[in-house]
């Protein structure tokens, strides 16, 4: 029988995504279980479909050439395919995706952000041809780089290896003169992308001749670096962002270089983001970009008392990212977007970003470009192929023909907190026939919630005790099976 959705996706997760796939090797029908295994994982179930070619009837001698089963055991591919044939749509990718983005044509909203996946022109390149629609190259400086090692480290949760990573990188460490040239090879060669340049100063000077030097070997865009948290001059990084003062100097100096647009790069080490963004927009500044890093501590070795990463017995604080990281960008987006002075500033997203949908999250909020990073250390440039498959697919299906009839209309949505409805609830219903029993809604409920759920050892199952109920919907959080949904609203009792 093939897997229910949620088994599905956990055996996908399970796939080590490898480079040359034994699995698709081993198909004697010409499937790709290798494309249809990693469009489920980035939740790309439609564009699953056109890969399975009648594989969950096969004898699937993928699974006995599948790597994983050299760690514990194979992927069940046959299983997986089972599910994706009977659960996803006939859906085409006909939506268009292309952009505008401070007056620069884009193919896609999807851009390499500024870090080490776009820091050398062969790799660069490599992700244009993939089809990242743009690439903001790795920042570059005057200031010369003497890098840590190591100076990567993730931190996991039960069986999920990567939930967030912290870096210790600073900017370029290739001489400014190299950089430069590969600018210029890749506007040279890639005519059609949108190529961004990364800049940062120690002061007001270093910040015109950059953007000056910039615009001078052709790139498109000028992104201002006001926000790497691990630098370790005070003139330059997170501290440039939280001081608005610096930030609106900076960003002029930066516009004294250059008729490009202008990008002020922000740091979510601060409470107030709107407050430097528009010292940069004052100052000049076409659109913002956000989120950079979060300073972090991720771990700590118990053995050796040392945080990790270790570099000789010590560590430092360092920047956080991936998936983990989404809430806080989402959240810093929204606020600029929503303040008056902002709303009509665009915004290149970026913070968590790892699958078409957490793209489509940040194109709601009201961002019109993307920018990724962590995800394609963790997975490779080949992401792309679904985030712009399964965007395409999904907008497709909603009735949208263009993407740009999307930004901003979750962010319409949003309210202060005192502003929320207060005065009605919805509470959980329960669908008995897909409980299993295992309990998990009453120890959450009793223990963290309001004690509005009883357990009946008899059945091994839920007893709604509605006269307690708040409608927190704890219960639905925790529920493996997803068997609870929302009642309809109704006004609440009144004591």
């Amino acid at each position: 029988m093939p897997f229910v959705k949620n088994t599905a996706i956990e055996e996908s997760a399970r796939c080590l995504l490898c480079h040359e796939p034994q699995c698709t090797k081993a198909c004697p029908k010409g499937a790709r279980p290798d494309k249809f295994i990693r469009s489920l994982r980035f939740d790309n179930l439609n564009g699953a479909k056109a890969y399975i070619n009648g594989c969950e009837d096969c004898d699937a001698p993928c699974m006995a050439a599948c790597t994983r089963g050299k760690i514990d055991r194979p992927v069940e591919i046959k299983q997986t395919a089972g599910y994706i044939a009977s659960a996803a749509k006939d859906v085409k990718p006909e939506a268009d995706l292309s952009m505008t983005f401070c007056g620069i044509k884009c193919e896609n909203p999807f851009f390499l952000s500024s870090s080490v996946v776009a820091s050398g022109y062969d790799m660069c390149a490599k992700a244009l041809d993939m089809g990242w629609a743009g690439v903001v190259y790795k920042t570059i400086g005057f200031a010369k780089m003497n890098e840590v090692s190591p100076r990567f480290d993730i931190l996991n949760k039960e069986s999920t290896q990567y939930i967030g990573f912290k870096n210790l990188e600073q900017i370029s460490d290739h001489p400014l003169e190299e950089n430069l040239a590969i600018l210029k090879k890749l506007k040279e060669n890639y005519p059609n992308k949108v190529i961004v340049s990364s800049i940062m100063g120690e002061n007001e000077e270093e910040w015109t001749e950059l953007a000056r030097l910039s615009e001078e070997a052709g790139v498109d865009i000028i992104e201002c670096n006001f926000s790497c948290p691990q630098m370790t001059s005070r003139s330059m990084g997170s501290d440039v962002g939280t001081n608005p003062e610096l930030v609106e100097h900076y960003t002029a100096a930066a516009k004294r270089g250059t008729k490009l647009p202008v990008l002020a790069k922000m740091t979510p080490n601060i409470t107030n983001m709107e407050i430097p963004a528009i010292a940069a927009i004052q100052a000049g500044a076409d659109g913002i970009a956000a989120i950079n890093t979060v300073k972090s501590i991720t771990n700590v070795d118990i053995d050796s008392f040392v945080p990790t990463p270790d570099i000789n017995g010590k560590s430092a604080v360092g920047g956080y990212s991936g998936k983990a990281v989404k809430p806080i960008a989402l959240r810093f987006i929204s606020d600029m977007k929503r303040n008056g002075t902002l709303k009509d500033v665009e915004i290149s997203g970026m913070g968590g970003i790892e699958t078409w949908r957490d793209g489509l999250e940040f194109i709601l909020m009201g961002c019109t470009n993307l920018q990724v990073t962590t995800s394609v250390m963790q997975y490779g440039y080949r992401i792309i192929e679904d985030m712009l498959d399964g965007l395409s697919r999904w907008l497709t299906s909603a009735g949208f023909s263009r993407i740009n009839e999307v930004v901003g209309l979750a962010n319409k949505n949003m309210t202060d907190a005192g502003s929320l409805d207060r005065d009605t609830v919805t509470y959980p219903i329960f669908d008995m026939s897909k409980c299993i029993g295992c309990g998990r809604c009453y120890i959450s409920c009793y223990d963290a919630g309001h004690q509005a759920l009883d357990f009946d050892k008899a059945t091994s199952k839920p007893v709604f005790l509605g006269a307690k109920c708040v409608g927190c919907h704890l219960c639905a959080t925790v529920c493996p099976t997803s068997c609870i949904s929302k009642s309809p609203r109704v006004a609440k009792r009144r004591a």
